[in-house]
């Protein structure tokens, strides 16, 4: 039972056939480890077995130099000729000729503690209760030789800024578990010290460099150029060289200096590769195998060509390749163009949920609202292809995250990186089975996949969140003791918050109908009364709340999460960085309708001058998302309000424009009492409609900003009415030839003389109306 490179199936096969297959009892085993000329990392991998054991069975095995003549016994040793093993493989194997003795081989010391890992993640522990599976015989090595996470300890992550050195020790301890071999820091960018700190930025910095030395763990750096190359930036470079210098002589282990094209940073190329030559030569004496790389995130193809004939023509030592993250050129284009000595590592975006290099696909606006960007977010079934997609370009990746929300995504990553072949399913359960015990493992792995499930397509209408609820709910009376395990609440966070969020939209919702159609009666009842009695019926959201127990329990579990993780879920009460910075708890009772929009909307209305007018507004208002008979209406950035978008899923590996997939607007510190279909806007692939009146006459009616450049079965449409500031409405009239064949197809052309504006300032396109005149 040998693979080379391959062993997830053994997990699965084991978990199969554990009823039939024998086991081997390691509660009464001694640990046999060489204490003569062992490379620090083997001695970590016996502290790692050792330690690990003992938390999760109670049990604390002995180690020995000499194996007993009669005990079963673990040895773990490094420098072993595995046959086929590459860098930091290994192999695990059980003798049984006499005394038990499973074997941890290491092809190197990393190899042996990844097999420490690996026989972690497969014994079946429980209070005194110790087992690993027999026969056992499995060789692996990683596929991809770059393997790491970046865990900034800086003031703006959502949890890492809260953490001892001894969680981050534990942290890093548990990926390397998982087969992560790389821990990137920002040890400079954002110099404050936040309230929640427990050391300084410099002590910290220090203190990860030597965890990634006592686990082998490459330790990179993420080091922006932020101010400006051209100008006089005299002061600015001499006093970053400076710091870099110094930093360099405090930190005793550095692989890589990871320096961002831009994301921060917008200097040209041609001085940004001689200011990275000069940081080189400072740190060449100190650290001689430790290489700059590059990523050219904001570069456009005259940028990118500047690095790559740069590369071609100096071939510099210094550096060890680029970096392929966010608004990077396309990473096949890259591989392509990079000269062989270099190697290319990805930097994905794995932290983050919207407004982001790999979005939530049919994200419902009111999670996009709520949860927000920096939510907890398990996305397996989604990363594991788009690992798979762009790993083959690569030599592996380093991820970009933001604190411990993203913890399975980090997870994932790292084991696919090892063996890109292995099942989604089958790194959940090693997953759930190291972190919450074989006993729950198979019900959690459905748990975290209902979770991802959660957030796609329309909300209102998943009941499946109601289901997810249901099964962690489940979990939770079968565990009790997973009480204060940290993951295990932030899972359950998210299946309360999804479940008080969809109950919330589904009452929120019917509840602007009804006052909707109050306010279409101001004719025949007068405004200030239809105004009135519009808003009494809002306000019952406070008055008759149809998840409070929800709500109550997301209080309970943000306040363990900051006292188990230093997970800030609140801008006030847990001094998150920012309202965008994972602030779940400050959006829990945020309306998701559009009740603080006809709140304004009503204020001003009382300001008309005559009943009529008055009446007249309020009618527009009533009736604002219903375009008459025989007409439609779609909210185009809002899956659940666009029926007549065509393929409205937009796939992150295909995604060449970011603009035709949904941009959820952050306006007001997310806060904003803006219409909420004006607060996320896309360019649609297509709007269809079918079925029409071909002897009928239609306009389309649009709002959004700046231009709509409509084209009506491919012809191009010029407005009658042509408002430019969102909420003011542009019209164009249906030719009447294109009505036919009683169908319509709509598409917009995106502007492309708007690259000198930000992103900000260029058009979109908020809602769409077919009305039949």
């Amino acid at each position: 039972m040998r693979t080379a490179g391959k062993s997830w199936w053994l997990g699965l096969f084991l978990t199969a056939s554990c009823a039939l297959a024998a086991s081997v009892d390691l509660r009464n085993a001694v640990v046999v480890a060489r204490v003569e000329a062992v490379p620090e990392v083997e001695r970590t991998a016996v502290t790692v077995l050792v330690e690990e054991i003992e938390k999760r069975s109670g049990i604390r095995l002995p180690v020995a130099s000499q194996a007993p003549s009669s005990k079963t016994t673990v040895s773990i040793a490094s420098g072993v000729t595995v046959p086929g093993g590459r860098p930091e493989g290994y192999r695990i194997h059980i003798e049984q000729a006499g005394r038990t003795v499973v074997k941890i081989e290491g092809v190197d010391a990393r190899g042996a503690l990844y097999g420490v890992g690996h026989l972690l993640r497969l014994i079946d522990w429980g209070p005194n209760r110790l087992e690993v599976p027999a026969p056992l015989d499995v060789t692996s090595s990683p596929a991809y030789p770059i393997r790491g996470h970046q865990l900034g300890y800086r003031p703006t992550a959502n949890s890492y800024d809260a953490w001892t050195q001894a969680q981050y020790e534990q942290y890093i301890r548990d990926l390397a578990i998982f087969g992560t071999n790389a821990i990137e820091n920002i040890p400079s960018q954002d110099e404050r010290q936040s309230s929640v700190m427990k050391t300084t930025r410099r002590e910290m910095n220090r203190a990860m460099s030597l965890i990634c030395r006592r686990y082998g763990m490459d330790y990179w750096i993420w080091l922006p150029v932020e101010f400006d190359l051209r100008g006089p930036a005299g002061k600015r470079r001499a006093a970053m060289l400076k710091w870099f210098e110094e930093y360099l002589r405090d930190t005793p282990e550095l692989t890589g200096v990871f320096v961002p094209g831009g994301d921060p940073g917008n200097n040209p190329p041609e001085l940004l590769l001689p200011y990275l030559a000069e940081m080189a030569r400072l740190m060449r004496p100190v650290h001689p195998k430790a290489r700059i790389w590059l990523s050219m995130q904001g570069f456009d193809k005259g940028k990118a060509e500047y690095v790559y004939q740069y590369l071609e023509r100096e071939s510099p030592d210094w550096l060890g390749g680029l970096v392929a993250g966010p608004s990077s050129p396309p990473v096949a284009g890259t591989r392509l163009r990079l000269p062989g000595k270099y190697k290319l590592r990805l930097y994905p975006d794995i932290t983050h949920n919207k407004i982001c290099q790999f979005q939530v696909p049919e994200l419902d606006q009111a999670i996009a609202l709520t949860l927000g960007r920096e939510a907890v977010n398990p996305r397996p079934v989604e990363y594991a292809r788009i690992h798979n997609w762009f790993a083959p370009y690569s030599d592996g990746f380093i991820s970009y995250s933001d604190g411990a929300h993203d913890d399975v995504n980090k997870n994932l990553w790292s084991a696919l990186a090892w063996d890109p072949s292995r099942p989604v399913r089958d790194v959940l359960a090693d997953y759930a089975r190291f972190h919450f015990g074989p006993e729950v493992a198979a019900g959690a792995v459905d748990g975290i996949l209902a979770l991802e499930r959660n957030w796609h397509g329309p909300l209102a209408e998943n009941g499946g969140v109601e289901g997810s609820l249901l099964q962690w709910r489940r979990l939770e009376a079968q565990a009790p003791k997973l009480d204060s395990n940290w993951r295990w609440q932030m899972l359950l966070l998210r299946a309360n918050y999804d479940a008080h969020v969809r109950r919330r939209l589904i009452q929120d919702s019917a509840l602007e109908k009804e006052a909707n159609a109050v306010l279409g009666r101001a004719g025949e009842i007068g405004s200030e009364r239809a105004m009135g009695e519009a808003t009494r019926i809002l306000d019952r959201v406070a008055s008759e709340p149809v998840s409070a127990d929800l709500r109550a329990r997301i209080f309970e579990l943000c306040e363990r999460l900051y006292q188990s993780i230093g997970l800030q879920t609140s801008v006030g009460k847990y001094q998150a960085s920012g309202a965008e910075r994972g602030a779940v708890l400050d959006f829990v009772d945020l309306p998701l309708n559009n009740r603080w929009w006809l709140e304004d909307q009503f204020a001003s209305i009382r300001q008309l001058p005559t009943e009529a007018e008055k009446v007249a507004r309020l009618k527009t208002i009533a009736c604002w998302e219903d375009p008459g008979p025989g007409g439609f209406y779609d909210s185009v950035g809002n899956f659940a309000k666009a029926p007549h978008l065509v393929n409205p899923a937009v796939d992150p590996i295909e995604l060449e424009d970011d603009r035709i997939e949904p941009l959820f607007w952050w306006w007001d510190q997310g806060k904003s009492r803006a219409r909420l279909s004006w607060q996320v806007t896309m360019w649609p692939r297509e709007l269809v409609y079918e079925g029409l009146d071909a002897n009928a006459s239609y306009i389309v009616r649009s709002t959004g900003y700046g231009k709509a450049l409509l084209r009506i079965d491919g012809e191009r449409v010029l407005p009658t009415l042509d408002g430019q500031k969102m909420g003011e409405f542009a019209e164009f009239p249906v030719p009447a030839k294109c009505l036919k064949d009683r169908k319509l197809v709509l598409t917009w052309d995106i502007p492309n003389d708007e690259g000198h504006l930000n992103w900000r300032q260029r058009s979109r396109l908020s809602e769409v109306w077919l009305i039949k005149r």
